[in-house]
């Protein structure tokens, strides 16, 4: 199995650490990471070149690199530490920059078959609205299968994280582990009538642009083919 993390921040701290345990609870597993900023260090800036040819956007070359192993992994993992509340700006400038592969506009079949993970923490409150910003961009990207976990861990980093929690924190993570790989994806209700709903856009030529209607024809998802059909 390829499993991929990309951490919301550069440093290697709670956050950070928690992703590795439940990579290392699959031990046969291909693992490689990314951080942020580290590996894509741009907002994006509203061109919309991306809609037209993906390739004219300004920042392609690192995005492709992140992409790329997005696509070939079995198994995303997303870290990010709570920051006011929210996940962090790398993080949530990621998920701009990837808009494109939304189901709105050109979603990838690979996506419709993978399992993803969110995980964060907090000193105190707020793990829930940083989970949240990247769960939800995880099911418009196609993804069905999507785990999350997020603790407060009373600590500024991993070392002062109490016994206790770390404990706690490991017992989780197996448990999580253990469910990811007995579970088998399953393309559940909401993603089908999302992606009918996007469908029925491109049909009716309410999308963003002509290009992104003929990608939806070419892949042959305005008759009867969905991208989970095998």
């Amino acid at each position: 199995m390829k499993i991929l993390l990309i951490h919301g921040q550069n440093h290697k701290g709670s956050t950070y650490h928690i992703g590795r345990i439940l990579a290392e609870h699959f031990p046969e597993s291909d693992i490689s990471e990314f951080f942020l900023p580290r590996d894509l260090n741009h907002f994006c800036t509203g061109c919309y070149s991306c809609i037209v040819n993906e390739e004219t956007c300004p920042f392609y070359t690192e995005k492709k690199r992140i992409m790329e192993a997005v696509e070939k992994a079995d198994l995303l993992i997303f870290t990010t530490p709570t920051y006011c509340m929210r996940a962090s700006a790398p993080m949530k400038a990621f998920i701009d920059l990837t808009f494109i592969y939304w189901m709105v506009h050109k979603p990838r079949a690979c996506m419709f078959s993978k399992k993803a993970v969110v995980i964060s923490t907090a000193a105190g409150t707020g793990v829930k609205s940083a989970i949240k910003d990247i769960k939800n961009a995880l099911f418009y990207w196609g993804i069905p299968y999507i785990k999350e976990y997020g603790i407060a861990v009373q600590a500024m980093n991993w070392e002062q994280v109490s016994d206790e929690k770390k404990h706690r924190i490991n017992c989780d993570i197996g448990k999580i582990a253990r469910t990811v790989s007995s579970s088998k994806v399953h393309i559940g209700f909401k993603t089908r009538f999302m992606f009918g709903m996007m469908r029925m856009m491109q049909l009716k030529g309410w999308g963003s642009s002509s290009e992104e209607r003929e990608y939806w024809q070419v892949k042959g998802w305005l008759g009867n083919r969905r991208p989970w059909d095998h």
